[in-house]
């Protein structure tokens, strides 16, 4: 981390945080910090369903919310990108305040509610935007007030789709009432049954995945295995944020919504480890939840992760921790012995389970 990112990052830290999130996103696209481009090198070259990754570390949904900062995240170091969540008609999210900074415990909650611009204003900024070597993906969501919110997917694929390299189904922030209901066997099957149908009549066929909840029993978590291999889906990301607030030294512990960030590293990679597992190699798996360190994606990928996404992180340790994390892994990847990081995929799966 340089002099002017520590600065930038102390002078963010004195802000609300919601503040923060907004002028960090004005400042990436001012152009005032130099941006590295992709990292990439044979080890880190990746496949994922299909999409050519620079290198396995993408952004998890949730930062570019609005598809607002797409040109410079491009170049930040990420091999992927994934903006959202965007819902059909634009949408305020919760009363404010809804994002809490728990830097005792490098993580954050956050309560937003999928606030958005809308589907008709994100889907014009990513038909704009200059294609990269950088996939970029759409996260999709439902709206709060909706009369049929699994609909709510398809709808948005629908006009973003011939935008996006990719698209996520995103069934498990707890932020929205009950939307984690549709991560049951027989709403989640309908739900993927109109998103499947509905990329069948895009012109170009794009990977769909599944972003799952780290709070499923063993038979939840079997289940939706089972219900995304049938689907055909592309992949599951495991995993959202926590609902868990086990052993938090921050004042701001007992806020509602999701936990992300170092708290949720085990919970996340036990369920990315459980999902490799009765999945078997038939779908690639994202791992999220807690990496601040080559070492944890390293560890993400052992347990049976293609690719990572992280995003909290980044609160603490600025843009730099992507191309550092990318770098950590060719490095690992060599020490270790392998000439793609991809082929550590699943070695280390048995000591999460």
């Amino acid at each position: 981390m340089n002099v002017l990112e520590r600065s930038a990052l102390a002078l963010l830290h004195r802000l609300d945080p919601e503040a923060a999130h907004g002028l960090s996103l004005k400042a990436l696209s001012s152009g005032i910090f130099p941006l590295p481009g992709p990292t990439t090198s044979p080890r880190l070259t990746t496949d994922l369903a299909g999409l050519t990754l620079p290198n396995p570390v993408g952004l998890a949904a949730g930062y570019d919310k609005n598809a607002t900062a797409l040109a410079p995240l491009s170049r930040a170091g990420f091999g992927f990108i994934e903006v959202g969540a965007a819902t059909p008609r634009p949408q305020p999210g919760n009363p404010k305040p809804r994002l809490f900074r728990l830097t005792e415990d490098r993580a954050a909650i956050n309560r937003f509610g999928f606030n958005n611009d809308g589907m008709e204003a994100i889907s014009a900024r990513l038909a704009t935007r200059r294609r990269t070597m950088v996939p970029v993906g759409l996260n999709l969501g439902a709206n709060k007030d909706s009369a049929d919110r699994a609909a709510d997917f398809a709808t948005v694929l629908r006009l973003c789709g011939p935008h996006v390299d990719f698209a996520t189904v995103n069934v498990s922030s707890p932020n929205t009432e009950k939307l984690r209901d549709l991560q049951g066997r027989a709403a989640l099957t309908a739900l993927l049954q109109g998103v499947m149908e509905t990329r069948a009549s895009l012109v170009k066929s794009i990977p769909i995945f599944l972003k799952i909840a780290p709070d499923l029993t063993a038979d939840d978590l079997a289940e939706i295995a089972e219900v995304a291999v049938a689907a055909g889906l592309s992949g599951i990301i495991a995993t959202n944020t926590t609902l868990s607030r086990d052993g938090l030294a921050s004042p701001h512990r007992s806020e509602t919504g999701g936990l992300s960030g170092a708290p949720l590293f085990e919970k996340s990679t036990r369920t990315l480890a459980r999902l490799s597992r009765l999945t078997d190699g038939k779908l690639p798996l994202i791992g999220v939840g807690g990496i601040a360190t080559p070492e944890q994606a390293w560890e993400k990928i052992r347990a049976g992760a293609t690719a990572v996404q992280l995003y909290t992180a980044m609160v603490y340790e600025g843009l730099s921790l992507i191309p550092r994390i990318a770098q950590g892994l060719d490095a690992l990847a060599e020490k270790h012995g392998f000439a793609r990081v991809t082929d550590a995929i699943g070695t280390g799966r048995d000591r999460w389970l």
